[in-house]
């Protein structure tokens, strides 16, 4: 090389080199979507590109929820779609204010812990008739889209009805679950009939139309929850529960109606945290929140064994408490404020031993007052921002598929106990204990709209993922994509960790008496989610999606 050359060359390292450094050394594996128009993001890049497209029309961040949402239900129908529940918090930014949507639905009249006993059914059944609650999620769209939105349902509607008519290839991880309950769905001929063309599961890149699933979505284009709760779409639905033995009845359907709530919330480190209120099981990554805000976790450093253990053993606290409290506060008084307060916390956090995992946590005793899911988020050019979650509960939910609907009925009704006991036993027109939640968090001018699916992974995942952000100043994607822990049970010492958290941290907790069970680099027991952030400051939008799942963050395109 002449001088010159190797002079010239010096010169571009000495400018370069720091940057360079810097990206070849951070951690995430894709960069932050950023955009001063909307985005969305969802486990699928067709339900995040018919969101984002209806941005473009005109419409708000409720549309493009509602329409990304239609879309997931029908291309990953096993984790949700029509047939389920869904939960929302609602950000507007012209008045600044919070709105929450309970959509989670209520068990028939008649299905009781009292007539389960007659049949001779000890346990809460997981699949089958006996399991299915009422479907919130279409009430649910209808009081958003009247409240909220900007467009029709059936405009919202219409990329679902068309991927629906026309087909769309599968996904990788959609195909993995589509295998993995083939024989659920063989044991309903409607299940078999649907989603097994050609007698088998759908494999990658296998073209999958389902015209029951159109003819479904198209009644709810043309005559809007009604379909749904009243029509011709509910009469299917009786008739098909009465041929399996089950109790849903036209009431039960009709009666049905999602509520508005106000989200609750707690402060970490300065962020506020907000949750749906009981009987969503949100109070658990806020009660969680407030015990590790006791510790510097900051301190002991990220995914450090140190910083584990306590998080872990929040965990055990804050899920002791709420499977003891925590149900529909129309049956049960659930003490919230008093799970909540900051002195509660303090009782919970000094239980924790830094040196020795508990393995036989036991629920607190407040004050008396005074699995599978779809995640997805939007904000869009004003601000407006969608925390969003919707589930089938169980992989294809009960296994059953009414007559012609072209969607699986869920199995939330599992979620309830037979314990006579128990805040969340079985009663008529109660709803369960539920696992999906959606979340945001906020900052000066900074709000986060977020949320990980997963069963009982989720607050577990949610109080990482703001201690991600809060305490080691991780971007909203490296926060998604971090190594996770997850503990699934509520007794013993057993806890699940990605392969990334390194053997030298795994070795140390073992010693301290958890039980590490190792899954893969991205396992799919701690869930996956998606993110949006939003800087009022610069009117500059963030996006992020989990690597864990096939979906994608997608900024509005141009008009």
């Amino acid at each position: 090389m002449r001088a010159k050359d190797q002079w010239f060359f010096t010169i571009l390292l000495v400018v370069l080199w720091p940057g360079m450094l810097l990206a070849q050394d951070r951690t995430q594996a894709r960069s932050m979507v950023i955009s001063r128009r909307g985005v969305v993001a969802t486990e699928s890049p067709l339900a995040s590109q018919a969101g984002a497209t209806i941005l473009a029309k005109g419409g708000n961040a409720v549309d493009a929820a509602i329409a990304a949402n239609a879309v997931m239900g029908v291309v990953s129908p096993m984790m949700n779609g029509m047939g389920g529940d869904m939960f929302a918090i609602i950000y507007e930014a012209k008045t600044k204010k919070l709105y929450g949507i309970n959509a989670s639905g209520w068990t028939p009249a008649r299905l009781t812990r009292e007539e389960l006993q007659k049949r001779g059914t000890t346990e809460m059944p997981k699949t089958g008739i006996d399991c299915v609650t009422v479907p919130g999620v279409v009430d649910g769209w209808e009081k958003m889209l009247k409240r909220f939105g900007k467009k029709k349902l059936s405009t919202l509607l219409e990329p679902a009805i068309s991927y629906a008519e026309d087909g769309y290839p599968v996904t990788e991880m959609v195909s993995i679950y589509w295998k993995d309950s083939e024989e659920l769905l063989r044991n309903d001929k409607n299940a078999t009939h649907t989603y097994l063309p050609n007698n088998h599961p759908l494999a990658v890149g296998e073209v999958f139309r389902n015209p029951d699933l159109a003819w479904s979505l198209k009644q709810l284009a043309s005559h809007g929850r009604k379909a749904f709760y009243e029509g011709e779409i509910a009469k299917r639905l009786v008739a098909y529960s009465a041929r399996m033995g089950g109790t849903m009845t036209m009431q039960d359907l009709a009666k049905y109606s999602s509520e508005w709530v106000e989200p609750i919330s707690t402060t970490y480190r300065g962020w506020t945290v907000y949750e749906m209120p009981p009987n969503g099981q949100g109070i658990a990554a806020l009660e969680m929140l407030n015990v590790m805000e006791k510790f510097p976790l900051w301190e002991y450093g990220h995914n450090s064994a140190k910083a584990l253990h306590v998080m872990i053993e929040a965990k055990k606290l804050a899920y002791a408490d709420m499977l003891r409290y925590v149900a529909d506060p129309k049956f049960s008084q659930v003490p919230a404020t008093e799970l909540l307060s900051k002195s509660y916390a303090l009782k919970r956090a000094v239980q924790i031993d830094e040196e020795h995992a508990n393995c036989e946590v036991e629920a607190g005793k407040p004050l008396e007052p005074g699995k599978d899911t779809t995640y997805l988020c939007v904000v869009d050019a004003e601000g407006n921002m969608v925390s969003f979650i919707q589930s089938n509960y169980s992989s294809f939910g009960s296994g059953l598929v009414a007559d012609g609907t072209g969607f699986v009925l869920h199995n939330r009704g599992a979620l309830f106990s037979l314990d006579p006991g128990s805040p969340n036993v079985l009663a008529g027109h109660k709803r369960p204990l539920h696992t999906i939640i959606p979340a945001m968090m906020a900052k000066g001018d900074v709000r986060i709209a977020f949320g990980i699916m997963g069963g009982w992974n989720q607050s577990q995942a949610h109080a990482q993922f703001v201690s991600n952000v809060v305490d080691h100043n991780m971007n909203v994607q490296a926060a998604l994509e971090a190594p996770r822990f997850t503990k699934l049970t509520f007794d013993n010492c057993d806890v699940q960790f990605e392969g990334r958290i390194p053997h030298e941290v795994r070795e140390e907790l073992a010693a301290k008496g958890h039980d590490i069970y190792l899954r893969g680099d991205f396992t799919q027991s701690v869930g996956g989610g998606q993110a949006v952030m939003r800087d009022f400051g610069t009117g500059v939008n963030y996006g992020a999606s989990d690597p864990r799942k096939d979906g994608a963050a997608i900024p509005q395109p141009l008009d």
